[in-house]
C-alpha cells in the first residue's frame, strides 16, 4: 500500500500516527507530495478526485481517502480496537471534534497563505478560530474523562489537532484557561507515535 501525504497536514499526521499505533507502518510506503488547495499534485488526483490528502492506495481495490475512512480501515485491518464498540459513538464524536478543530485551523492557515493580502478576511479567520475555541472548551469541560481513558481514535484526532494549532497558530495561546487539556496533551505528545510524526 501507499499513503499519499504531506507532513504538515494534521489529517495526514493522524493517519501516520494510526499506522504507528496499529503496527502497520512497515506495510505502507509513504509518498510525499507537494500539493495545495489551488494546485493538487497529479498523484493526489489519481487517488482522490477531490484532490485532498491523505489518500491510501491499496494493492487491491480502489484507493481510500478522507482520514476518517483510512483510519477506520487501518484499525479494522490490524484489529487494534481503536473504535471500541462499547463506546463507539463517543469515540466517533470525539474524532469528529478533533477533525473539526483541524478543519477550522487549516482554513485559517489557507486564508493567510493562499489569498492576496487585500482579500484576507479577518472576520473569516476569527470565525474559524471561534469554532476551534468552542471545541477546545468542550474538550476541557466535557471530555477529559474520555481523553484520560484507554487509547482510541478520538484521542489521536484531538492530539493531532492540538499539535497543528501549536504548529500554525501557537500565538493564540490555546492552553490558557484549559489546564486539564494542556496537561493531557503534554502527556499524549510523549507517545512514540506522536514524537515520530511531529512536523519539523
Amino acid at each position: 500500500m501507499q499513503l499519499i501525504k504531506s507532513d504538515a497536514s494534521p489529517f495526514v499526521r493522524k493517519t501516520v500516527v494510526t499506522l504507528h499505533e496499529t503496527g502497520l507502518l512497515d506495510q505502507v510506503t509513504l509518498v510525499d507530495v507537494a500539493t495545495t488547495p489551488l494546485a493538487s499534485d497529479p498523484a493526489v488526483l489519481a487517488a482522490n478526485p477531490i484532490g485532498k490528502i491523505p489518500a491510501l492506495v491499496r494493492d487491491h481495490g480502489p484507493a481510500l481517502y478522507d482520514s476518517r475512512v483510512i483510519c477506520r480501515y487501518l484499525d479494522a485491518k490490524a484489529g487494534s480496537g481503536l473504535y471500541p464498540e462499547s463506546r463507539l459513538w463517543e469515540v466517533l464524536t470525539l474524532e469528529a471534534t478533533g477533525d473539526g478543530i483541524m478543519e477550522a485551523a487549516l482554513a485559517m492557515t489557507y486564508e493567510a497563505r493562499f489569498r492576496s493580502p487585500d482579500m484576507i478576511s479577518t472576520d473569516w479567520v476569527e470565525a474559524q478560530w471561534s469554532k476551534a475555541a468552542r471545541a477546545l472548551d468542550a474538550l476541557e469541560t466535557r471530555w477529559m474523562s474520555h481523553l484520560n481513558g484507554p487509547l482510541d481514535m478520538g484521542q489521536m484526532a484531538v492530539g493531532c489537532a492540538l499539535g497543528y494549532i501549536d504548529l500554525r497558530h501557537d500565538a493564540r495561546g490555546w492552553r490558557t484557561g484549559r489546564d486539564a487539556l494542556a496537561a493531557w496533551f503534554e502527556t499524549f505528545s510523549a507517545r512514540e507515535s506522536m514524537i515520530a510524526t511531529k512536523p519539523a
